[in-house]
């Protein structure tokens, strides 16, 4: 897949980051719920291998939102009671794939707002 480049921030994904990202892109296309229709698909990239895992729930079904459940194990840094991710290696970064491409989330809502534009 190709990817138009990486966030810089390096901030170690857990449930209340994913939160803080979805707060702090509100209202942008930046946010599963207002992009789903632009054909992003939630998705998670390693910025060290490069690696894309789509986002799914632990049964390996797709998820709608990003969910730290459905990575595999060697992302992971912590886990808790249930074996649930905690949070996962700090070099994967958010973001959604359309057209085989992975944008991070400011680069999703830049793209749009570009493509709005054109």
């Amino acid at each position: 897949m190709n990817k138009p480049g990486t966030q810089t921030s390096r901030q170690q994904l857990n449930v209340e980051t994913l939160q803080q990202e979805n707060l702090q892109f509100s209202g942008t296309t930046g946010v599963s719920a207002n992009n789903r229709g632009l054909g992003f698909i939630p998705a998670f990239m390693d910025t060290e291998t490069g690696n894309v895992y789509l986002s799914c729930f632990a049964n390996g079904m797709p998820a709608p939102i990003h969910v730290l459940a459905g990575l595999p194990d060697n992302l992971t840094e912590t886990h808790g009671k249930s074996t649930t991710a905690l949070s996962i290696k700090s070099s994967v970064i958010s973001g959604f794939v359309r057209e085989e491409t992975f944008y991070s989330r400011e680069q999703a809502a830049q793209a749009t707002a570009l493509e709005r534009v054109h």
